[in-house]
């Protein structure tokens, strides 16, 4: 049964239709006017044939128990199904976001759920394969039928290659399709795109640049914990806090470390703090960038204000983060490959108190779902530790 909102898209259309008849009729000789009555008779048709039968439908199921919807007991056992599955599975909108993922994925694609949701799944894989997944998933989303693809994961691992197949799902009670993505990691395609049971890859073993990387991850969670302590004792403002931290990202973890910090209270605008770039982005490169105003960077403001978190890889908008005093981008200016900005909050209820945007350019690989993980562990751990500089208020009697 087609649903409220294509009901809602044809009775939209009638009206249309019925707007365009009344206006060719005023524009018309009266002795002309009857040729118009074809058209008129045609279009109370449809309503009788289609409208009206598709409105009795949509009534009925609203008055049914449930309204057509499962139960609770229902969605929550479908829930624990779709968390248990041995696959690896993604639901995903038309767009590729996230909008659930289950155990199996999330050990594939070292992220926690929680993290993954929202941001985009495209950003998991190697570039060859991004557009494909995305036309892919749109699609599917379409109606134009199920189907599967191979694509390779952006993480470093022995084997990062993985089929997808994607089938298209209408959760209950809204009003477009998702598509469920289903994984199996180290299977070949066979010629003619049949699975052999021959073809299936010895099963998956973290090799040492994975464990290295892994180790890496957590030296610099080790390092930037151990600085911002020492900012601490030594009684640092804010701008202390964020210079620190800057300096343990850079070059190990980022090409550029940008820091911009939020008006403390009321009204104001967000200042640039620090901007580090590459040892040969001297002169004006750098201070440029440490003289741009944030609020002419879409990302930080969106970070800033609504404390919105962003991963690009291979960035499509090149003024995402402003342009220089040149007027050209600083994305495209720097070659940037892949970008993180992060808001810089100790937790969902705090306010935002600034954001960290990384740069990687080059050649360098871009920034991974479990790298962009950590990142966002480092920026709570940020906020946490820089103080608030609003005055206190004057004791009693003082």
């Amino acid at each position: 049964m087609p649903g409220a909102q294509e009901f809602g898209a044809e009775l939209t259309d009638f009206r249309r239709r019925v707007d365009e008849l009344r206006t060719a009729r005023a524009s018309l000789p009266s002795q002309e006017r009857l040729s118009l009555l074809d058209a008129a008779l045609f279009e109370l048709q449809h309503v009788v044939d289609v409208l009206w039968p598709r409105y009795e439908e949509l009534t009925a199921a609203s008055r049914s128990p449930g309204g057509g919807r499962a139960g609770p007991q229902e969605q929550q056992l479908l829930r624990a199904l779709f968390q248990r599955l041995p696959v690896p599975a993604v639901l995903l909108d038309r767009d590729t976001v996230v909008r659930r993922m289950n155990f199996a994925a999330t050990q594939l694609f070292h992220t926690r759920a929680g993290y993954a949701t929202g941001r985009p799944l495209a950003a998991s894989l190697r570039r060859d394969g991004q557009a494909a997944l995305r036309s892919q998933v749109a699609a599917v989303a379409r109606g134009e039928g199920d189907r599967s693809l191979t694509v390779r994961l952006s993480q470093p691992s022995a084997d990062g290659e993985v089929r997808v197949t994607l089938a298209a799902l209408r959760p209950p009670g809204e009003p477009h399709p998702a598509v469920l993505a289903a994984f199996q990691p180290g299977v070949i395609g066979a010629p003619g795109g049949e699975e052999t049971a021959g073809a299936r890859r010895p099963e998956f073993r973290p090799d040492l640049a994975e464990v290295t990387r892994h180790a890496e991850l957590l030296d610099l969670a080790d390092d930037m914990a151990a600085a911002l302590l020492r900012v601490a004792l030594a009684g640092g403002g804010p701008e202390a806090v964020l210079a620190r931290a800057a300096e343990v990202l850079h070059g190990r973890f980022a090409d550029w470390v940008i820091a911009d910090l939020a008006p403390e209270s009321g009204p104001g605008a967000p200042r640039r703090v620090v901007a580090l770039g590459p040892r040969d982005a001297v002169g004006d490169r750098t201070a440029s960038l440490a003289e741009q105003d944030p609020a002419g960077c879409p990302l930080v403001v969106d970070a800033l204000s609504d404390g919105v978190s962003a991963l690009r890889v291979s960035p499509a908008d090149a003024d995402a983060f402003g342009r220089d005093a040149t007027g050209a981008p600083v994305l495209v200016r720097e070659e940037v490959t892949s970008l993180l900005c992060i808001p810089l909050r100790a937790s969902a209820t705090e306010p935002v108190r600034g954001a960290l945007t990384l740069f990687r350019t080059g050649g360098r690989a871009a920034f991974e779902m479990a790298e962009a993980g950590v990142a966002d562990r480092i920026s709570r751990h940020v906020a946490l530790a820089m103080p608030h500089t609003a005055p206190r208020a004057p004791a009693p009697g003082a």
